[in-house]
């Protein structure tokens, strides 16, 4: 492939989980999958990696295609530090804290907080904001940023409540704003 610029640009390179590498040699041409199982962890260049951890949720790409691909989060390492990308996930709290207890605590953690309600069917895949709050404690982040809020209306909650239910968990948990924060739209963070 050529750039722009004229200079070879390799084709893509992927961290996957697992039975992932048909849909995304579709969407991705030239893409070079890597696909992970749970706790796998894929080396790149220098001191990089990237490790596949476990998730509670669930995943259907058709009607009658339910759990054939694995679903799970990531711990991304490089320059000394590292960051949990939880994607989407309910809370477990057996679950944060075996990450905890496999991978360390994260220095930052990217946690689910929106398409929440109503609780009954959406507690298996998407943690609410207190729960949210809760798997920040359980992994020992030094710091959490709110993610899955605000773009479209996915459940029952208004698209505002995520923010407003985690600024209230926060305060019932003694926490401040900069331990777990929620970025206003549009808003970017250097970490």
């Amino acid at each position: 492939m050529k750039g722009s610029a004229g200079w070879d640009n390799p084709p893509p390179f992927i961290a996957t989980p697992l039975n992932y590498t048909s849909l995304l040699a579709k969407a991705v041409p030239g893409c070079r999958p890597s696909e992970l199982d749970w706790w796998q962890t894929l080396q790149g260049p220098g001191n990089a990696s990237v490790q596949l951890v476990p998730a509670l949720h669930w995943c259907r790409r058709s009607l009658f295609q339910t759990n054939i691909r694995l679903w799970g989060g990531y711990i991304l390492r490089a320059g000394g530090g590292s960051l949990y990308f939880a994607g989407d996930t309910g809370y477990d709290p057996l679950l944060f804290a075996d990450i905890r207890r496999r991978c360390g605590p994260p220095d930052v953690a990217l946690l689910p907080i929106g398409a929440y309600e109503p609780r009954w069917f959406m507690r298996g895949a998407h943690m609410n904001p207190e729960e949210a709050v809760r798997a920040h404690r359980d992994l020992g982040a030094r710091r959490s940023i709110a993610m899955h809020w605000g773009t479209i209306q996915l459940t029952d909650e208004s698209i505002d409540a995520p923010v407003r239910a985690l600024e209230a968990a926060r305060a019932a948990a003694g926490m401040g704003p900069g331990e777990f924060q929620a970025l206003s739209i549009g808003e970017s963070v250097t970490i």
